[in-house]
């Protein structure tokens, strides 16, 4: 079953072209991670799913991307709205550094209107179990977020986007900021978070797509007429992706003679 389908997905910065049309499904409750060297197109693909993508001055984005059987595209809907049902966690750790941890969390539920006390805790604690960061963090509730780890930041930051409770979470390089440590400690949450959320990741480490993906996706860049553009060259079962590439490209790049 996909959780989401991407038909004739274009985007664009002003009139050019980023990415030719992409065309896939991201299976439910898998991981599919999105790989490629530098300027193919990876993370603004990633930015199209939840809409994130338009909020950059003069990015726009044509074609249909269905959620639920629902186009995120389409007139009447909320962009917001998206962005809740789809949650984004970014390269670098953000912990808001005007708010403390408990804050960090129960910020996007406040948006929903959720302002009970007893409600807000339970969430909290809801989420930060989830992101397996609760047995570290609940004694420092009232602490801000930027006094913890980095792998911990980049955890509250999972645990704000679990907290509004998501169909699908998408991430953007989460571990390049963080130690070998820390990595595997986001790699085991994402591989026991996929049990109930579909995950997408963007990452450059092919040894990360390959320890923790179900399928991987391979964006190259194609150069001709003066003009660089991304394209989706492949997309299949990670294990068959690495070891029985079908386009020639992905095994140049996986090989390390492209890229």
């Amino acid at each position: 079953m996909s959780a989401m389908i991407l038909q004739e997905l274009k985007p664009f910065y002003g009139k050019r072209q980023a990415v030719k049309a992409v065309n896939m499904e991201l299976a439910s409750n898998q991981i599919t991670a999105i790989i490629g060297p530098s300027g193919c197109g990876k993370s603004t693909v990633l930015r199209c799913l939840n809409r994130m993508h338009e909020t950059i001055p003069g990015a726009t984005a044509t074609g249909t991307v269905l959620l639920g059987g629902q186009d995120i595209y389409a007139a009447d809907v909320d962009p917001t709205m998206i962005r809740i049902k789809v949650g984004m966690v970014f390269q670098q750790p953000v912990a808001l550094r005007t708010r403390n941890v408990y804050e960090n969390v129960a910020i996007g539920l406040r948006l929903q209107g959720i302002s009970q006390r007893a409600e807000l805790d339970a969430a909290v604690e809801r989420a930060l179990r989830s992101a397996v960061l609760w047995d570290e963090v609940k004694d420092v509730l009232s602490k801000p977020g930027t006094a913890l780890s980095g792998g911990q930041q980049q955890r509250l930051a999972i645990a704000r986007a679990l907290a509004i409770q998501p169909d699908v979470l998408l991430l953007d390089e989460p571990a390049s900021a963080l130690d070998p440590i820390a990595t595997a400690s986001i790699e085991e949450l994402l591989v026991t978070l996929k049990q109930r959320l579909t995950i997408v990741i963007v990452t450059h480490s092919m040894q990360q797509a390959a320890r923790i993906s179900d399928e991987t996706a391979v964006f190259m860049v194609d150069v001709g007429q003066n003009q660089t553009i991304g394209e989706l060259v492949e997309k299949g079962q990670t294990t068959q992706v690495f070891t029985q590439p079908s386009d020639p490209r992905t095994e140049s790049y996986i090989s390390g003679r492209v890229g």
